[in-house]
């Protein structure tokens, strides 16, 4: 026997063993649930009360609330997100049946309810795991034949599975671990503290960087994996939100500190003490979004932090000591802000505290006690409700918004050609194009292919099982268990094709249940479904075929760009060039940052989710979503610095001169134009005439290292500007990151360029 002859019974049972499901707890639970109520509702429905109307809309709405939604959080919160999908359901069944009389003013409708459901999911992820489950009760109605008269009896079937599916999870669950999301941040923040104690103390070792950034790359694979946000709107979601982004950020400057340049155990005393007092403050975080405490005392980092900034301000003596003294307060007080601003979103998030005694201890990084929260000139990430999160998605650079469009045009499409065509079961249509419409025209080819491939599958065995059991009702209601017990279980755990094929044999068994009909049943699907995925592969290829690369693209240009804007007026801030907001209020530069990080998380969480191979590495996406982080946090950090009149000492008295003020500015906003350059670079092609700006590649800006560059800070022969140091470290560290940034946007421009088709 040959090699090859030896090697190919084995890739044959490889591959069969990949078309097998995988073991999953959860999916088992789920067909457990769906196997219980699914046959239920129909015999309650359809033998019980006799009304089709009311057994169709069981059946569905059992599958929607069972298979289609997976509701998140605490059993309260699952219960708040039935009723939601209830409700919702129950205003799309309602329109839709109103609406399916005409086959242009169904698609009419059908665009405006599909997207305002697709879109809905913008405000958490329940709503955006529920969308397809309430979308499915709208379709269902607006394809299927049926006047007024009906929607009281369909109305029925819909909230009656609904309320069996609920009461079904709540009580056949397994008590849930806790929130992901929590807990991994809470096993960052620990590992933050421990990381950074044992730098203070003199005993870091290279394991304590590894456990820390094992930590992080958890919490965010966690953030990420998921094509919709993973949190909701409400303000203990948004402060876990910027407690991940601040852990991120901090995890960054620790290890940084700590990468060879810098002894922080060799800093001044009132460093050290501040730095100690983060990791304990680290510490105590974790232990709250553990249940382990239910409150947290910031007065220790305060008080340091104060006392490690008086000790800035008294700095004396040569440039190069002062230069890497005021290197040892820059990461210290930078890592502290950090730290309480993560720590305070931790209360926020535990629902410990308000957002008012958070935004208490926001950075005002040196001057004054800690400003009360009416005092504080710029909130951080304070991020909005629903109206303004709305608004802030409703733009063509969102991936909601895209998603939303081309998902609601697909579907109003096929509703269109279904009541045209006049097709039987039109609705299975309508499911074609839900089930295989993706982000990208390639990725929704791949998809239809598989889906026709798996309802072919289904109906030769479900045609088969029918020629081998008959249609007698006793023979399907014994198959029917069997199969939906398949359905809900293959979702996730076996190939695409594979869970489509077990859902055509379902359908096959359950419409022969109400109306035996045999093998020819499945043979109408596959026609059906041929057509829906027509339709979303021509949508796919006309709307936005790019997919979520490009969406990453635009976003980042955006993002790159508003954080620039950001940081120049931060720095005219921070040099007293500018007058400060007002307190409580935040700039519309910090404004348009955050909302443009806010989409820009958006389509890398879908780039990463979507289907097919990742035009760009992981590592470059990583190094790019961060610079923006980076970009912003620092402009945010500027401007914190106190205004002029908390100051004391010399300072008080000799205003910033001319000349450093120049420098400063001038480095600011040189940093700013690499930023714009960067943007420029990794926008839509046609938007520039070359690689970059002015058809230029980026350069990186310069990032002064010269230890006598700290005289220009002099306010005399011993003493030095406290606001201009902190200033020129800031850009300093901010453009020693810059040149990372060359090449992952060269490579991203470079796909850009390409056809979406290649």
């Amino acid at each position: 026997m040959t090699a090859s002859q030896a090697i190919r019974p084995q890739s044959w049972r490889a591959t069969a063993r990949s078309l097998l499901p995988a073991w999953s707890v959860s999916a088992a639970m789920r067909a457990v649930r769906a196997t219980l109520v699914v046959p239920s509702m129909l015999a309650i429905t359809d033998k019980g009360f006799h009304n089709p109307q009311m057994a169709l809309f069981a059946v569905f709405g059992g599958f929607a609330a069972l298979v289609l939604s997976s509701f998140g959080g605490t059993r309260r919160d699952q219960a708040a997100a039935y009723l939601g999908l209830a409700v919702v359901g129950s205003v799309g069944l309602t329109i839709g049946t109103l609406a399916d009389g005409n086959a242009v003013a169904a698609g009419l409708v059908t665009l405006v309810v599909a997207f305002l459901i697709y879109f809905g999911g913008v405000t958490g992820p329940n709503a955006a795991s529920g969308a397809t489950a309430a979308l499915l009760a709208y379709v269902i109605a607006v394809a299927s034949n049926g006047g007024v008269s009906t929607i009281p009896s369909r109305l029925g079937g819909w909230w009656l599975a609904v309320a069996v599916s609920t009461i079904a999870v709540l009580t056949l669950s397994p008590r849930s671990p806790g929130d992901r999301l929590r807990q991994s941040a809470a096993e960052l923040s620990r590992a933050l503290a421990h990381h950074l104690q044992a730098a203070v103390d003199g005993t870091a070792t290279p394991a304590d960087v590894t456990a820390t950034l094992a930590a992080k790359h958890k919490l965010m694979a966690l953030f990420e994996a998921t094509p919709y946000r993973p949190i909701g709107i409400a303000t203990a979601d948004q402060a876990l939100a910027s407690m991940i982004s601040l852990l991120e950020w901090c995890t960054s400057l620790v290890t940084e500190a700590m990468d060879g340049h810098l002894d922080l155990s060799a800093a001044a005393k009132d460093d050290v003490e501040l730095l100690a007092a983060a990791a304990g403050a680290l510490s105590s975080a974790a232990d709250l979004m553990d249940g382990r405490r239910d409150s947290l005392d910031l007065e220790g980092v305060s008080n340091a932090r104060l006392k490690s900034a008086a000790h800035l301000r008294g700095l004396t003596g040569e440039p190069a000591i002062v230069r890497r003294m005021a290197d040892h307060a820059f990461h210290a007080q930078a890592i502290a802000i950090a730290v309480m601003a993560a720590a305070a979103d931790a209360t926020v998030a535990c629902r410990c505290a308000e957002p008012d005694w958070s935004r208490s201890y926001l950075p005002d990084v040196t001057g004054g006690p800690a400003a009360p929260a009416q005092s504080v000139s710029r909130p951080r990430l304070r991020l909005p409700g629903i109206s303004r999160a709305i608004a802030r998605d409703a733009s063509v650079r969102s991936v909601w918004f895209r998603n939303s469009a081309r998902g609601a045009v697909a579907i109003a499409a096929a509703v269109t050609i279904a009541r045209l065509t006049d097709v039987q079961h039109a609705f299975w249509v309508v499911l074609g194009t839900l089930s295989v419409l993706r982000t990208s025209a390639g990725a929704t080819g791949s998809t239809a292919l598989r889906a026709l491939a798996g309802t072919v599958l289904g109906f030769v065995v479900g045609a088969a099982l029918l020629i081998g059991i008959g249609t007698s009702p006793p023979a399907l209601w014994t198959a029917l268990p069997l199969a939906v017990l398949v359905a809900a279980y293959t979702p996730g755990t076996a190939p695409f094709a594979i869970g489509q094929a077990a859902f055509t044999i379902t359908v096959v068994v359950l419409f022969n249940v109400l109306a035996p009909a045999g093998w020819q049943v499945g043979l109408i699907r596959v026609e059906d479904v041929a057509i829906g995925c027509a339709v979303s592969v021509v949508v796919g290829v006309l709307f936005w075929p790019r997919g979520a690369y490009a969406l990453v693209g635009d976003n980042l240009a955006d993002a790159l760009r508003a954080g620039a804007a950001d940081l120049t007026e931060s720095t005219r801030f921070a040099l007293g060039l500018a007058g400060r907001p007002a307190p409580g209020q935040i700039t519309a530069a910090a404004s348009a940052a955050a909302a443009a990080s806010v989409r820009l998380g958006d389509a890398v969480r879908a780039f990463l989710t979507e289907q097919g191979s990742k035009r760009l590495a992981k590592e470059d996406l990583r190094t790019l979503t961060m610079s923006v982080l980076r970009l912003r946090l620092t402009a945010s950090s500027l401007a914190s610095l106190p205004d002029r009149d908390h100051a004391a000492g010399p300072a008080a008295d000799h205003p910033i001169g001319a000349a450093v003020q120049e420098r400063l500015t001038g480095h600011s906003a040189e940093l700013a134009g690499f930023y714009d350059a960067i943007a420029a670079e990794v926008d839509r092609p046609h938007l520039v005439p070359g690689p970059g700006a002015n058809g230029r590649a980026p350069v990186a800006p310069h990032a002064p290292a010269d230890p006598a560059d700290v005289q220009l800070c002099t306010l005399g022969p011993a003493h030095y500007h406290p606001e201009a140091l902190w200033v020129r470290d800031h850009l300093t560290h901010l453009g020693s990151h810059s040149v990372s940034l060359i090449e992952p946007a060269s490579r991203l421009a470079a796909l850009r360029r390409r056809p979406w088709w290649r």
